[in-house]
């Protein structure tokens, strides 16, 4: 082993001795600084952290905005102020200076006395929310006594604005608060007691893209709760102090607001019902109407005990989505899919003639028709209405094999809309009948292939199954939801039309279905003749589906008025929308449900196709809110933050 040599020893120690007096001055430093803190600076930082608390405070985000196809604003955030309480630091008293400032009513009262009981001096809940959209003159009581709310916080919050208030309410939706059993499942990943959340609609389907991800802010707080300013703070907390909210996804729509409006205003006079547009080549929803409708501003925070109870009461049911959620008789507008069974299977010839006399007596029973049509094919069938001829026809297709082409055609199962808990109809079955141990016999065929019977459906089955048959075949996936962005315009999500099946159906069939369909408006014995328009040549077919019977105050057995159905799409010989209108109860269809589509269609091609149908740029209305879209969109994909 080499030795070191004269030279090097002495180098060795002249580095140890700088080793060891860095080592010596660094203690002193560090002792000297412990003695500024404990001893010069001692009473100073210990009446900091006797009289002071480091609170974690949640920064509200700012829920996603939701816009037409055209950029036009339907639901925004509007600035309002929250009560907010820490359930450490509030004090009875302190609530009840709060009641007293409010002037809050009994009910409500005891209602926040109980909610603030059930977490108060509870150290885990740093803060949660108490009362929701206060006034200015709520506001400015409780700055001027914030010295006497001990624990009570007012926040700037961001409040859901539904901007034309009742305009969709059914696709849109509504919020409130989130419930305890929520809180208990999310276990604070999301949620907080106060927090809103969707319910219904567009707001709870999309609640994940809508929501946001609150912010944290860490502040220091006195004995009572109140928070000490931003230079106590920057002295006793280290590092990062704040992180910022990320707000929510915007969400653009297929619907367009101008006909949306058009579409509600033609079905105004109507108590209840269902109006919905779609273009026939791509399954974009174009207007969606639901009779009656609400507010979903009323709906949106803590809902009053009269207006729920005025919801819940009303027999027209405002708050059921009758496009997607409720299925009804269809009448005659099923009459297409007895038709399209028929000439597929080749069962009866279209040109053989029928003879009507307003009765088919079969099974020891009369099955009626409206009028006595005389002898009628298959085109006049349909475009008259004639009952009998598919009486006739429905006798030799068979209940199974009228089943077998209503499901391929769309019926009997749900849309895949995803929207407030679509129901799928009914199309019954041989089967059907045997699960439920009621007897088969064939006059349930008879009274199926004319919409009447056990058979159901719902007015967006029909709008779809009607797009189908306007453009060749093709069974299009309904969408209402055109593309999802961040806050700055970063595309996060496109949704491309979706074909749920080719329907495999003989161009023959296809021609006849259509010529009829168009002979109902443009003939002059047609049912829909009189409503036709003189610019417009529209192809569709009147419904007027029986509901039963109910017994009168007096106990006296009444007929219910039937439902009015029209389903149709327009330009008849290049269509490029189809249209179904359901007026529940309404009466004769001819005179009720057509004249509305009519009016419907027309408003499209007079005020909405004039611009761009496809989502391109437009500019709003007046009073409106627009975004640019379509080429002015950033193309980027954004990163969806954790959720």
């Amino acid at each position: 082993m080499q030795q070191p040599t004269h030279g090097e020893i002495p180098e060795f120690r002249r580095r140890y001795r700088y080793l060891v007096a860095f080592v010596l001055l660094s203690f002193v430093v560090l002792m000297g600084r412990l003695w500024h803190l404990q001893i010069a600076r001692g009473d100073h930082y210990r009446r900091l952290t006797e009289n002071n608390i480091v609170q974690s405070r949640r920064i509200p985000t700012v829920r996603g905005r939701i816009y037409d196809r055209r950029g036009r604003l339907l639901v925004a955030n509007r600035p309002s102020y929250d009560v907010y309480v820490s359930p450490r630091f509030v004090t009875r008293d302190a609530v009840e200076k709060l009641v007293e400032l409010l002037s809050l009513s009994p009910d409500r009262a005891r209602s926040l006395r109980k909610r603030v009981e059930r977490y108060r001096g509870k150290r885990r809940v740093s803060e949660m929310l108490l009362l929701r959209d206060v006034s200015r003159d709520q506001l400015a009581r409780l700055v001027t006594h914030k010295g006497k709310l001990h624990g009570i916080n007012v926040l700037a919050v961001a409040h859901r604005h539904y901007r034309e208030a009742n305009l969709a309410a059914h696709v849109l939706g509504y919020m409130n608060e989130v419930t305890r059993a929520q809180l208990r499942r999310d276990k604070g990943r999301h949620y907080h007691p106060g927090d809103l959340v969707g319910r219904a609609g567009l707001e709870r389907a999309y609640e994940r893209h809508l929501r946001g991800v609150p912010g944290r802010e860490r502040i220091v707080v006195d004995a009572h709760g109140h928070r000490k300013g931003d230079a106590v703070a920057a002295e006793l907390l280290k590092g990062e102090r704040r992180s910022e909210p990320i707000p929510g996804h915007n969400i653009y729509l297929t619907l367009d607001v101008e006909l949306q409006r058009l579409a509600e205003r033609a079905m105004r006079r109507h108590a209840s019902g269902a109006a919905v547009v779609v273009e026939v080549n791509t399954g974009r929803l174009l207007a969606y109407v639901s009779r009656p409708a609400f507010d979903p501003n009323t709906m949106t925070g803590r809902l009053s005990v009269e207006e729920a109870r005025r919801l819940l009461e009303d027999p027209h049911r405002p708050l059921l989505d009758k496009v997607s959620r409720e299925n009804y008789f269809p009448g005659s507008i099923y009459k297409v899919v007895s038709a399209i069974a028929s000439l597929e299977e080749n069962i009866l010839d279209p040109e053989e003639k029928v003879k009507c006399v307003r009765f088919h007596h079969f099974g020891g029973r009369n099955f009626r028709c409206g009028h006595a049509h005389g002898k009628v094919a298959l085109h006049h069938a349909i475009a008259e209405s004639c009952n009998v001829y598919f009486y006739t026809l429905a006798e030799m297709v068979g209940m199974d094999r009228m089943a077998r082409f209503a499901r391929m055609l769309g019926l009997g199962a749900s849309t895949g809309l995803g929207l407030n808990g679509e129901v799928g109809g009914l199309v019954p079955t041989k089967e059907w009948y045997k699960r439920r141990k009621r007897p088969f016999r064939i006059g349930f065929t008879l009274n199926a292939a004319i919409g009447q019977g056990d058979v159901k459906v719902t007015p967006l089955q029909m709008v779809m199954l009607y797009a189908a048959i306007a453009n060749g075949g093709k069974l299009l996936s309904p969408q209402l939801v055109e593309r999802i962005e961040t806050s700055d315009g970063m595309l996060v999500q496109g949704f491309a039309p979706r074909l749920r099946r080719q329907i495999k159906l003989k161009p023959e069939t296809l021609r006849r279905v259509r010529e009829a369909l168009a002979a109902v408006v443009a003939h002059r014995d047609g049912t829909a003749h009189k409503a036709r328009l003189d610019n417009i040549e529209v192809a569709g077919k009147t419904g007027t589906a029986q509901v039963g019977r109910r017994r009168d105050k007096d106990g006296k057995l009444t007929y219910k008025p039937p439902h009015a159905w029209f389903a149709a799409y327009a330009p008849a010989r290049a269509p490029r929308i189809a249209v179904v209108v359901f007026v529940k109860n309404g009466g004769k269809a001819a005179r009720v449900a057509a004249p509305v589509a009519m009016q419907i269609i027309n408003g499209y091609f007079k005020y909405v196709s004039s611009g761009s149908t496809s989502g391109g740029s437009s500019s709003g209305g007046a009073g409106s809110t627009s975004k640019p879209v379509g080429a002015a969109a950033k193309r980027s994909v954004a990163k969806e933050p954790a959720r």
